[in-house]
C-alpha cells in the first residue's frame, strides 16, 4: 500500500528535521514547510544528503503549499508561533487531513523557563489547534516527549513511547504506522484530545530531568505488551 505524504510545518526547526529524517528513512515522502521557501529547500537538500540514496527525496516549500500537499500534516513550531502559523495555513488544509500537533506551551514563549508550562484557555496546545483549524481537520497530538536531538541521531534507536491523543480512535490509529516506523518508538493510545494537556506537561518535567542528569530522557509506559 502506498505510504501517505507527510508535510511538516516548521520543518526547518530541530524537531521537524529529526522527524523528517526518521520518516524519510522509513520510506515516506516528506515535504518541509517554512515561512521562507528557500530556507526549506536548503534544509531539505541537506537532510536528503544524510540519507541513503534510495530514500525518498525530501523537498521544501512554503508553509501554505506544504499544508495543501500532505495527507498528514505535522506542526512542529514553538508555541509562540502556533496560532500565527495555524491562521496562515488553515484555509489551505484539505478536508480529512490528519493534523498532528507537536506543540508544547512552554514558558520560553513569553521569556520564561523551559521547565515551566503556560496556561492555555482551550486546555492544551492541541485543543487550541483543533479550535483554530475547524471540524473538517482530524487533529491528534503526539511526539511532545521525544527530544529533537534523539530523533536526529540516526545511529541510535529512539527510546521513547509516543502517546497519541485524539477524539477519534481511527485518527489515532492512522498515526500508528508513522510512530512504529521510527526504531525504538512504541505507539500508545492516549485517548481523547483533552488528554494532551497531561502529555504536554510531561515535556517540561523531562526538560528539567535532562538538565539535572545531562541526558535526553523519554517516557515509557509499563504494564503494556510490546
Amino acid at each position: 500500500m502506498k505510504k501517505e505524504i507527510i508535510s511538516i510545518i516548521g520543518g526547518t526547526g530541530d524537531q521537524g528535521r529529526g522527524l523528517a529524517l526518521r520518516w524519510a528513512r522509513a520510506g515516506y515522502e516528506i515535504i518541509l514547510g517554512s515561512r521562507d521557501s528557500s530556507r526549506a529547500q536548503s534544509v531539505a537538500s541537506m537532510l536528503t544528503q544524510k540519507l541513503h540514496p534510495a530514500s525518498p527525496i525530501i523537498r521544501g516549500t512554503d508553509n501554505r503549499e506544504a499544508a495543501a500537499s500532505g495527507a498528514i500534516v505535522v506542526l512542529t513550531v514553538p508555541f509562540a508561533a502556533q496560532l500565527p502559523t495555524l491562521r496562515e495555513i488553515r484555509d489551505h488544509l484539505l478536508p480529512g487531513t490528519l493534523f498532528v500537533d507537536v506543540t508544547v506551551p512552554l514558558e520560553p514563549a513569553v521569556g520564561g523557563r523551559p521547565t515551566r508550562m503556560l496556561g492555555v484557555w482551550a486546555g492544551s496546545a492541541a485543543e487550541q489547534t483543533a479550535e483554530t483549524v475547524g471540524k473538517d481537520i482530524r487533529v491528534v497530538s503526539a511526539f511532545q516527549n521525544v527530544a529533537a536531538s534523539v530523533l536526529a541521531d540516526l545511529d541510535h534507536q529512539v527510546d521513547c513511547d509516543i502517546i497519541v491523543c485524539g477524539n477519534e480512535k481511527s485518527d489515532r490509529e492512522r498515526l500508528q504506522p508513522l510512530v512504529e516506523s521510527i526504531a525504538g518508538c512504541r505507539y500508545i493510545d492516549g485517548g481523547v484530545l483533552a488528554n494532551s494537556r497531561y502529555v504536554e506537561s510531561w515535556t517540561a518535567l523531562l526538560i528539567g530531568i535532562n538538565i539535572r542528569y545531562r541526558t535526553h530522557s523519554g517516557v515509557r509506559i509499563t504494564g503494556i505488551g510490546s
